[in-house]
């Protein structure tokens, strides 16, 4: 009887229990659901006049300064003077007098820049703080190159006579919001003008914001992103241009019925100027509200996308306090829910939890509390069982986990060995390929008269660099093998092989004969081999013989330039156009380049010129490489090695080294 009544109770107690909280959720749920729809009507209807009055703020805030450069722009391109020159493009007086007003306007420029492009002699002038005043042109535009297609894009528009447009001018090396102003005389247009924004600093005065959640962008009247804080989204160069559908905000929400919402907010927009108009849309895989309003004077749309889950639109303090009377609505419900729990479940729970932990803890001796009939005693003597079957697998899987340890650590030191075998290999190859570099033999000739810049990407690579002297000849050169690390290395060895039989029949005083034999021996050498198709075996050399006596240097080059300074000017003697064991057999010829007192001459591999770099990431260049040399021709020759090196780095910053740099420089005594 007693036992029964206690199987009565447990289960009155479970029972009573399982009623209170089917109680207590059956209450907050309707309030929960309730309150949270309000909410989210209220941060709706706050998030929608957010985005309004955010939108009709930016509006203003880009409208002013930059309706101020477009219309210093169309009087610019208005001025009779600008006219008058570009009709006589020839007379001295009219040029002097169209700069001498033109430097009025770029003074009064936000970025206190302006520029020209004339339709007649395809001449782009351009002035600005960072440069030299200059009335010549800067260079001449080609319309043939995709880089000044933004010129005949603006000629060729309809509609109106100027345009907003994104360029990246490679000339000037510079990212501007241009303002393309069409400069007429009647009906016939004569040149282009007008003036550039900074695309960072435009970026950074009207896009960027601090708003968490909140996107502002400007689009073109065709929905091209013109400013957005993500620089890639861009479309650049676009001038008179339909831009590809990536670098536009419908490119960037899915097809269909949203694309078709965005078009008619665009044209109610245009309808309307001054007005926003709103709607909900999938941005960045969240629903956002996009707000959008249109000038009509810059012909450009400002939308703002607001992602209302992130952005702050309803008053933190109101919001607050109905956060903190929910919260006390809860707190009472959970009180007295916990104080149910205790007395009906916990308190018998926690007896049996001593026993659990222990078992927890590994020890699964313990004993467990004595079991009744209701539930709790089902759960005693699940537990019973539950430490029986645990006790058996922890045995089991110990054994297990010893022996795999035990094997894990074995291959693990198999492995750190083989990796430290080829970590040494490799090293010791470092010490074989910098031991075969006629570095000795250069200093004890030349002495403080040149410097080598040899640094392989890997710890191994595909450059090196030659010398060989014959009474008073000598040669030198550097060599690209296809490949890096220990594959270039391997080839290193196959074209050193091919240069020293070449230098041994042919001499050294006839580098194009040198190029010429060492192409042929290496296209024997490889004419058997098994090689995969994606294996190159190419090699870009470049050779010049000095012979001290007669004063004479003679050059030739596989797709290796050799380049010469007096610190006055730069020159360029460019190599054969193909490489050595290229698809296609070149033809390569010696020219003799003059020998000037003081001058310092320059072989490098393409590995410093391809250097990626900068802000953009662009490789150091030609043009870049010149001026360097240009600055730092007459320095000594070991000041030279560090200067370029450091310039060489700066340039890198943070980007890896691409790949095998070599360059050689000397000077002629």
């Amino acid at each position: 009887m007693k036992q029964t009544a206690t199987s009565w109770m447990g289960g009155l107690r479970a029972k009573s229990m399982l009623a209170l909280a089917l109680a207590c959720l059956l209450a907050l749920l309707p309030a929960v659901l309730i309150g949270w729809q309000v909410l989210d009507g209220v941060r709706n209807y706050f998030g929608e006049n957010y985005a309004r009055n955010y939108t009709q703020l930016k509006r203003q805030s880009i409208l002013a300064p930059v309706a101020r450069e477009l219309a210093l722009s169309l009087r610019l391109a208005d001025s009779v003077v600008t006219r008058q020159w570009l009709l006589d493009e020839g007379n001295a007086a009219k040029r002097a007098l169209f700069f001498e007003e033109a430097e009025g306007y770029r003074k009064d420029f936000r970025d206190h820049a302006y520029f020209l492009a004339s339709v007649g002699s395809r001449y782009f002038y351009f002035n600005d703080n960072t440069k030299p005043f200059s009335d010549g042109p800067r260079y001449t535009l080609d319309l043939t190159q995709k880089k000044d297609a933004w010129f005949a894009g603006t000629l060729n528009q309809t509609g109106s006579h100027y345009n907003i447009n994104v360029d990246d001018n490679v000339q000037l090396q510079t990212t501007k919001v241009w303002f393309n102003v069409i400069v007429r005389s009647g009906d016939r247009k004569i040149g282009v003008t007008g003036a550039g924004l900074d695309l960072t600093g435009f970026l950074k005065d009207f896009i960027a914001t601090s708003d968490p959640g909140v996107t502002p962008m400007i689009l073109t009247a065709a929905g091209a992103i013109q400013a957005h804080p993500n620089r890639q989204l861009i479309a650049i160069n676009m001038a008179g241009q339909r831009a590809q559908l990536a670098q536009t905000l419908a490119g960037q929400l899915p097809a269909g019925a949203q694309r078709d919402a965005l078009a008619a907010a665009m044209a109610q927009a245009v309808a309307q100027p001054g007005e926003v108009r709103s709607f909900k849309a999938t941005l960045d895989d969240k629903v956002q509200l996009l707000a959008v309003s249109y000038i009509p004077e810059l012909q450009w749309h400002i939308v703002t996308a607001v992602d209302l889950k992130a952005a702050q639109v309803i008053d933190q303090g109101w919001l607050r306090a109905v956060m903190a009377a929910v919260a006390v609505v809860l707190g009472v419900l959970l009180l007295v829910f916990g104080y149910a729990v205790e007395k009906l479940v916990l308190q018998p729970v926690r007896k049996l939890q001593k026993s659990a932990s222990a078992m927890a803890q590994g020890d699964f001796s313990v004993s467990l509390p004595p079991d009744g009939q209701d539930e709790l005693g089902d759960l005693t003597r699940a537990f019973g069982t539950m430490a029986r079957q645990i006790r058996s697998n922890t045995e089991e899987l110990e054994h297990k986990v010893q022996a795999r340890t035990l094997a894990l650590e074995e291959a693990n030191r198999d492995m750190r060995r083989a990796h430290q075998q080829i970590n040494d290999s490799i090293d010791y190859a470092s010490l074989i390929q910098q031991a075969t570099l006629p570095s000795q033999q250069l200093t004890q000739l030349l002495g403080p008269q040149q410097f080598v810049l040899w640094r392989p990407r890997d710890v191994v690579g595909g450059d090196f660099y030659v010398f060989r002297a014959e009474g008073q000849r000598y040669l030198l050169g550097v060599v690209d093998c296809a490949g890096h690390g220990v594959p270039g290395a391997l080839m290193t060895m196959l074209a050193r092989s091919a240069l020293d039989h070449a230098m041994a029949h042919v001499g050294i005083s006839a580098p194009s004969a040198i190029l010429s034999h060492t192409d042929t021996t290496m296209r024997a050498m490889l004419q058997h081999s098994e090689l995969p198709r994606a294996i190159a075996t190419n090699m870009d050399v470049g050779l010049a013989c000095v012979d001290r006596e007669a004063r004479t240097l003679h050059y030739a080059g596989a797709k290796i330039s050799l380049y010469w300074s007096d610190g006055q000017t730069v020159h360029e003697v460019k190599g054969g156009r193909r490489a050595l064991g290229d698809r296609r057999q070149g033809s390569y010829t010696d020219t003799q380049v003059e020998i000037v007192p003081g001058a310092t001459y320059y072989l490098t591999t393409d590995g410093f010129l391809d250097q990626a770099g900068g802000e953009l990431g662009y490789g150091f260049g030609d043009t870049r490489f010149a001026q360097l040399l240009l600055a730092h021709a007459r320095l000594p020759m070991e000041q030279q090695a560090s200067a370029l090196n450091q310039v060489l780095e700066a340039y890198r910053g943070d980007y890896p080294q691409r790949d095998d740099i070599t360059l050689l420089s000397f000077r002629i005594a």
